[in-house]
């Protein structure tokens, strides 16, 4: 079963558009300006961008899980909304949806960090994570390509996602060791098509979410996920600074709900540990 369902994971890239066009079949919404929440509760659905994996989104059979999908539900319904979620890829177009007003939310974890804060109104921290180092296992004691630590990535090349969060800290980490750590960003594939790349051999290193990738090790044990690139950061959702009274009913329904035993549920279920 675990490999069955990594395959899914394995071919997202190319069955995400297919996804969002035939489990959703929904009309693509015209551009426009970002709605706050009273132009939300007047349509009555409240529309929302994430990533399809095996920790935000994805299908299982005829079953829509994922941490996120679960969460926005939850809002939703305590709104007496209808939710439209798009799984998109590419995190540069899941920006651009919400400056055009096709997403009001980019309901994804986003690293709580100045940079965002300047460009977007964040949430509340829904999630706690860091990103870690995905590598083949050592295929012995004198394996050359093997990082037993941060100091070894002196002149290595690290594979993430096109804009994701960890440039910035690979960078700041180069800077910690004293020495160049090369970046290649990948625009056409997430996070578990790049684990699947260094599993199979063709490419050597890549950073990634520690839940996706402590997801992706279980069917895949031929890799190495204990090199933390970061520390455990804040991670939240996204609406535009259009959009205020968006980002207080958001902030003010997580207050509560992260209180109550179906938030502890939820993370669990995903995280596999309480958020503390």
């Amino acid at each position: 079963m675990k490999k069955a369902k990594l395959l899914k994971y394995v071919i997202l890239g190319l069955i995400a558009a297919f996804t969002a066009t035939f489990f959703f079949e929904k009309k693509e919404k015209p551009k426009g300006h970002p709605r706050d929440y009273a132009e939300i509760a007047d349509e009555g659905i409240i529309h929302a961008a994430t990533e399809y994996n095996s920790i935000s989104f994805y299908v299982d059979g005829d079953t829509l899980s994922g941490f996120h999908y679960e969460l926005i539900e939850a809002f939703a319904r305590d709104h007496g909304l209808k939710t439209e979620l798009s799984p998109e890829m590419s995190f540069d177009k899941r920006l651009k949806g919400l400056s055009e007003g096709k997403y009001d939310v980019i309901a994804y974890g986003i690293l709580a960090t100045s940079e965002w804060k300047d460009s977007l109104l964040l949430t509340l921290p829904i999630a706690l994570n860091k990103q870690v180092l995905v590598q083949r296992k050592a295929r012995s004691d004198s394996d050359s390509l093997f990082i037993r630590s941060q100091l070894d990535l002196a002149g290595k090349t690290l594979h993430i996602v096109k804009n994701s969060p960890s440039m910035l800290r690979i960078r700041n980490l180069g800077n910690e060791i004293g020495d160049t750590i090369y970046i290649q960003e990948i625009e056409k594939y997430g996070p578990e098509q790049l684990i699947s790349l260094v599993a199979h051999g063709d490419i050597d290193y890549a950073v990634c979410d520690e839940s996706i990738a402590r997801t992706a090790a279980d069917s895949l044990p031929q890799i190495d996920i204990n090199t933390d690139i970061s520390f455990t950061q804040f991670y939240s959702w996204a609406v535009s600074k259009q959009s205020p009274v968006l980002l207080d009913s958001l902030n003010s329904w997580l207050s509560s709900f992260k209180k109550g035993k179906e938030y502890k549920k939820i993370y669990k279920k995903y995280y596999g540990k309480p958020f503390t």
